[in-house]
């Protein structure tokens, strides 16, 4: 079997945004033998031979939103179509695993937006059957700005029409390789305040208050995926009443 890792290294990064900086503190074998001597009260002569410690590390910081992550109805909406929506913890494991179809967005430039008609014809193309249960993910080639300050800043964006007709498949997983589902949030913001459009802002986030699904963001690697014939992987940390949590995703070939 052939496995591709599709999701970011967990590290402290200056080029993130201040509210998406993890810090991680790490502890040296030496350092933590010391500790472990007071804690278990064992004098040094009783330790194994040649025992240095162990290592050991502590996340400091670290938003559940910061790194590849999987988006919980609960982050979209309090409801989803007027019942309670599902946090993280409550997303059916069933959900995580299935076929995967790669969409190849690349040629959009940043800024613009993706259209159901340009999902529609990436598939006729490749002949990618989407299915219930089909993970869809979106390749923008974003990831290649991972690391720099321009990451937030670059990408195109799914449209809502698109997220629908996605669900409507029966799709209830999909995911990005760049820093948000939806076009960067700057420019977002911007254009609202030019235009005054109230339904322009993280449109394709909030069709989750209509109809229930999860996303992913910040994926990498999709470059190294076929449009269609694998397996993804994809089980998020289960932290109670969160919002999203930080997913180890994987593409599995046989």
């Amino acid at each position: 079997m052939k496995i591709v890792d599709l999701s970011k290294t967990i590290e402290y990064n200056r080029q993130d945004p201040w509210f998406m900086r993890v810090k991680i503190k790490h502890k040296a074998h030496r350092k933590s033998k010391m500790l472990i001597r007071f804690f278990l009260g064992l004098p040094a002569r009783l330790f194994p031979k040649g025992f240095e410690g162990w290592a050991d590390d502590k996340i400091v910081s670290m938003g559940v939103h910061a790194t590849t992550h999987m988006d919980a109805p609960w982050h979209y909406a309090p409801v989803v179509n007027g019942q309670p929506a599902k946090t993280i913890d409550e997303i059916p494991l069933e959900w995580c695993y299935g076929d995967g179809v790669v969409i190849d967005m690349t040629h959009k430039a940043d800024f613009e937006e993706i259209t159901l008609t340009d999902i529609q014809e990436n598939l006729a193309a490749t002949g990618a059957m989407i299915r219930p249960g089909t993970i869809v993910l979106i390749r923008t080639g974003r990831d290649q700005f991972i690391g720099t300050s321009e990451y937030p800043m670059r990408g195109t964006g799914m449209s809502a029409a698109a997220t629908h007709w996605l669900i409507d498949q029966g799709v209830k997983v999909m995911g990005i390789d760049q820093w948000g589902w939806d076009l960067p949030l700057k420019y977002m913001v911007q254009q609202a305040r030019t235009s005054a459009q109230q339904d322009y802002f993280w449109q394709a986030h909030l069709v989750g208050r209509e109809k229930e699904y999860c996303h992913m963001e910040q994926l990498v690697n999709l470059g190294a995926l076929p449009p269609y014939g694998f397996k993804v992987a994809v089980f998020p940390l289960k932290i109670k009443g969160a919002s999203a949590a930080p997913a180890r995703v994987v593409a599995l070939f046989e």
